[in-house]
């Protein structure tokens, strides 16, 4: 990684970005709400929700494979082992730019 020099005096706060607050509620929603459909299908007011309501009870009558296929997990061991690797080649490469990082520091007065 190259620093340029305009890029050496930043403050460590500008290298962190805090995520958008309305991207961040409709994640955490939509995660809650699949959860929901997930495990508990039977508790859901599928007519009090419209159109959402309906292609969820669609996809909970028709579509349970789907549905449960991501709750098992990884079983095939090959692909477990790929997977690792994968996540800790690139978690090591963003860790090394963290580690590489020294900010500049201020004189006290």
């Amino acid at each position: 990684m190259v620093v340029t020099r305009s890029e050496v005096g930043r403050p460590a706060a500008a290298y962190f970005r805090p995520a958008r607050r309305l991207p961040s509620l409709v994640t955490v929603l939509a995660l809650g709400y699949f959860a929901w459909v997930v495990f508990w299908p039977q508790s859901i007011p599928y007519q009090s929700l419209g159109p959402v309501g309906l292609f969820t009870q669609y996809l909970v009558d028709h579509h349970q494979t789907f549905l449960r296929n991501g709750s098992k997990g990884i079983t095939d061991g090959r692909a477990q082992l790929l997977w690792f690797l994968q996540t800790f080649l690139f978690g090591i490469a963003s860790l090394s730019i963290l580690i590489a990082y020294r900010p500049k520091r201020q004189k006290q007065t």
